[in-house]
Protein backbone atom coordinates (compact mmCIF):
# COMPACT_ATOMS: atom_id res chain seq x y z
CA UNK A 1 0.00 0.00 0.00
CA UNK A 2 1.47 3.33 -1.02
CA UNK A 3 1.96 6.25 1.33
CA UNK A 4 -0.64 8.25 -0.60
CA UNK A 5 -3.20 5.45 -0.14
CA UNK A 6 -2.47 5.28 3.59
CA UNK A 7 -2.87 9.05 3.94
CA UNK A 8 -6.19 8.96 2.08
CA UNK A 9 -7.40 6.09 4.29
CA UNK A 10 -6.35 7.97 7.44
CA UNK A 11 -8.26 11.06 6.26
CA UNK A 12 -11.37 8.96 5.57
CA UNK A 13 -11.19 7.43 9.05
CA UNK A 14 -10.84 10.89 10.57
CA UNK A 15 -13.79 12.19 8.53
CA UNK A 16 -15.95 9.48 10.11
CA UNK A 17 -14.54 9.27 13.63
CA UNK A 18 -14.26 12.95 14.57
CA UNK A 19 -17.94 13.87 14.07
CA UNK A 20 -19.00 10.48 15.46
CA UNK A 21 -17.09 10.94 18.72
CA UNK A 22 -18.28 14.53 18.99
CA UNK A 23 -21.93 13.57 18.47
CA UNK A 24 -21.67 10.60 20.83
CA UNK A 25 -20.22 12.80 23.56
CA UNK A 26 -22.85 15.45 22.95
CA UNK A 27 -25.70 12.94 23.20
CA UNK A 28 -24.41 10.60 25.91
CA UNK A 29 -21.56 12.41 27.67
CA UNK A 30 -23.72 13.52 30.59
CA UNK A 31 -24.77 9.89 31.24
CA UNK A 32 -21.17 8.67 31.19
CA UNK A 33 -19.53 11.48 33.16
CA UNK A 34 -19.34 9.58 36.47
CA UNK A 35 -18.07 6.33 35.00
CA UNK A 36 -14.39 5.38 35.22
CA UNK A 37 -12.38 6.21 32.09
CA UNK A 38 -11.86 2.56 31.04
CA UNK A 39 -15.63 1.97 31.16
CA UNK A 40 -16.34 5.14 29.15
CA UNK A 41 -13.74 4.09 26.60
CA UNK A 42 -15.20 0.59 26.40
CA UNK A 43 -18.72 1.94 25.76
CA UNK A 44 -17.46 4.45 23.21
CA UNK A 45 -15.52 1.83 21.27
CA UNK A 46 -18.32 -0.74 21.47
CA UNK A 47 -20.60 1.72 19.69
CA UNK A 48 -18.26 3.56 17.36
CA UNK A 49 -16.04 0.78 15.98
CA UNK A 50 -18.97 -1.14 14.45
CA UNK A 51 -20.47 2.17 13.26
CA UNK A 52 -17.21 3.01 11.49
CA UNK A 53 -16.60 -0.44 9.99
CA UNK A 54 -20.13 -1.27 8.83
CA UNK A 55 -21.71 2.12 8.14
CA UNK A 56 -19.46 5.20 8.32
CA UNK A 57 -16.48 4.11 6.23
CA UNK A 58 -18.57 2.34 3.56
CA UNK A 59 -20.55 5.57 3.09
CA UNK A 60 -17.35 7.63 2.78
CA UNK A 61 -15.92 5.05 0.35
CA UNK A 62 -19.04 5.24 -1.85
CA UNK A 63 -18.84 9.03 -1.88
CA UNK A 64 -15.16 8.86 -2.82
CA UNK A 65 -15.94 6.38 -5.63
CA UNK A 66 -18.65 8.67 -7.03
CA UNK A 67 -16.28 11.63 -6.93
CA UNK A 68 -13.58 9.56 -8.66
CA UNK A 69 -16.02 8.43 -11.35
CA UNK A 70 -17.14 12.01 -11.96
CA UNK A 71 -13.51 13.14 -12.26
CA UNK A 72 -12.82 10.37 -14.83
CA UNK A 73 -15.84 11.40 -16.91
CA UNK A 74 -14.70 14.99 -17.23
Amino acid sequence: MSTKTKVIQAIKVWIVIYPSITLFNLLFGSYLVNLPLPVKTLILTMVLVPWMVFIGLPIVNKIQQKISQNDKLQ
